[in-house]
Parts: C-alpha cells; structure tokens; sequence
C-alpha cells in the first residue's frame, strides 16, 4: 500500500486530524511531519473524500511511531519506577500539550517523546497552577519551540489564546459544547466571567445575543479577536469591566456564571435575569456538601429577591481538587 498523507496548514492541522479520524482515514501508526514552513504532512489510509485538504501526496521515507507514552519512555531506557511517576494524561490545545508532571523528575525527555507523539504539537507546558485576581495561569516550557499562542478548535468553535497569559481547562470541553446545544436562536444571554469567551462563542453561533463581561485584560483582547475569529461579533457586546457594575438594558432569559465563586455575584444575576429565566451556576463543592451547598446559596439569594427556584438539573464538570468537585447547577427562576 502507498504511504499516502495530506497537506494541511499547521494552524488547521488539529481540526484536521480530527476530521480524518472521524472520516476513518487518518493513519496514527505514522508520524506527522513538517512538509514546509507553512503546512504539514498527515498521514492517511487513503484520499479523504469529506475533509478540506491542500493536496495528497505519498511520503517516499515515512516515520512510524511508537504508540504510546510508556513505549517512548522505555526506548529511551525509563525503569518501572520511573515510569510509576511518568504523567498518565495530558491535553493538546492548538499546538500545545499541557502536562501537570506531579513528581515526575525527567520532564524534558516527557516533554520530547509528547511532541512526537503529536506531530500536530510544537510547544509542551508544565501546569503549574494559577495565581492572581484575574486568575493568570503558571506554565513553564518543557520542550518545543516555547510558542504559547496558538488556536485550539473544539466543536467547530475557533479559540485563539496564549496559554502562558490566560486559562484554558481541557476538562470543560463538554460543558462549553453543552451550552452551545442548549441555546434557542435570539436568545439573550449574559455571560459574567467571560474569558476569551468559552461559552460566550459557542452560544453565539448558536445563534444567541450574548452581552459578555470580562474584566482581565488580556483574556478580553482575545474575546474580541475570537470573535471576529468566528464570525460572531454581530452577537456579542464585550465590555471590560466587572460583572456586578454592567446594568443590562432589558433583562436577560439565560445567565452563565462560570466562576468557582459565583455565590458572591448571584445578586447581580438575578438582578438582570427575567422571571423564568435560567441560571448556570459553577461552584466548587466538598464531596459531602454536594448538591445542598450549592443549592442552598442560590435559594437563600433568590429568597432575597423575592423570588422561586425550580431546579432543572445539577452536573458534576470534573475534580477540581482531592475530594472536591467542579460542579454546575441549572435553574429557572421564577
């Protein structure tokens, strides 16, 4: 059989490879390669007939690679113990893998066999932590380039960012999808914490009016250009501010409030949400206080207002730290 692979700009070849994947043609036994400076080499079964490519070559000397992590670390002659404290996930955003490394002392040569297991990757990061008001992440350069800016799409929805300057959390995938889904065409959306617009962009093209408040100046500048990016800046009024001093013209009938301390801004939201509209609520929850903390507060703040809680639904997002939850809770408020 012909090694046949296809050429890509590098900035798509992450959308790309997912596309081949799902199409049943992209070949993960070989690597992916540099075919200029400008696009890359992906390797298929064969000519893909649904995904946008350049053009389909066949590769003369094609580079097969090892399939895994541990197999990598053992060629280079990594022990059993070794290996023990070895990362055993990670995450690729754009052309970056981020890797929280925990005890592992060899984080170079990790750092080295992850950019050839993604060919699509350029730069690896060590997660370190986040610090500050404005929650800025803490990330050193591993291996790679050390190019942090890159383009990472998820769903079909483009996020430019510098993960050396803002957050991203890989673990929130199917909660910025899922608020992408549950939106009505025209709704009117207020969203309080709203970065370089995690859900702010996927409501949006979901067809969702979107007044999106950030106050962290570095994440608003990337929520302006991502939504150019997207083609939605006809749906979303940015403002830098913070949320509780933005007075909404009419109110909203969805807020999302995607902040682990959002009890502490829960007037403001009811303030600006119509009767019957819905809240998303994040919080993060000691195991043995879920669902009543969370609950608790949002009754006891709309008590305040004057108003009802019908409860629609509560979700665990991911661990956020030993026995603690990343969680959400939805409700109409009446």
């Amino acid at each position: 059989m012909n090694d046949l692979a296809v050429l890509v700009e590098k900035p798509r070849a992450e959308t790309a490879i997912a596309e081949l994947t799902a199409e049943g043609v992209y070949d993960d036994a070989r690597k992916v390669c540099e075919h200029d400076g400008e696009t890359v080499e992906l390797p298929v079964t064969e000519k893909p007939a649904e995904t946008d490519v350049l053009d389909v070559i066949e590769q003369v000397s094609p580079e097969h690679r090892l399939p895994d992590l541990e197999s990598h670390l053992r060629a280079q002659g990594w022990d059993d113990d070794e290996l023990d404290r070895a990362p055993k996930s990670w995450a690729v955003i754009g052309s970056v893998v981020l890797v929280q490394f925990g005890d592992c002392s060899r984080k170079e040569e990790v750092g080295k066999a992850l950019l050839d297991l993604h060919g699509e990757a350029d730069t690896v990061l060590a997660r370190e932590g986040i610090s500050g008001e404005h929650r800025e992440p803490e990330m050193t350069v591993v291996a790679g380039s050390g190019d942090t800016e890159t383009i990472h799409t998820e769903h079909g929805t483009k996020y430019a960012l510098d993960l050396r300057e803002v957050m991203f959390a890989p673990g929130n995938q199917q909660e910025r999808a899922r608020m992408g889904a549950v939106i009505e065409p025209d709704e009117r959306v207020l969203d309080m914490f709203a970065g370089i617009g995690y859900f702010t962009l996927p409501m949006a093209r979901a067809g969702a009016h979107v007044t999106a408040v950030e106050r962290n100046p570095t994440a608003f500048q990337f929520l302006l250009e991502n939504a150019v990016l997207n083609g939605v800046t006809d749906r979303i009024d940015a403002y830098r501010a913070d949320c509780r001093n933005v007075e909404m013209d009419e109110p909203v009938e969805r807020v999302v409030m995607g902040y682990y301390e959002t009890h502490e801004y829960l007037d403001s939201a009811l303030t600006a949400l119509e009767s019957g509209g819905i809240v998303h609520m994040h919080e993060t929850t000691p195991e043995n206080r879920l669902w009543d903390r969370p609950i608790e507060r949002l009754r006891e703040a709309a008590k305040n207002h004057e108003r009802a809680v019908e409860m629609l639904d509560t979700r665990r997002v991911k661990s956020h730290s030993e026995g603690v939850w990343h969680v959400v809770v939805d409700a109409r408020i009446e």
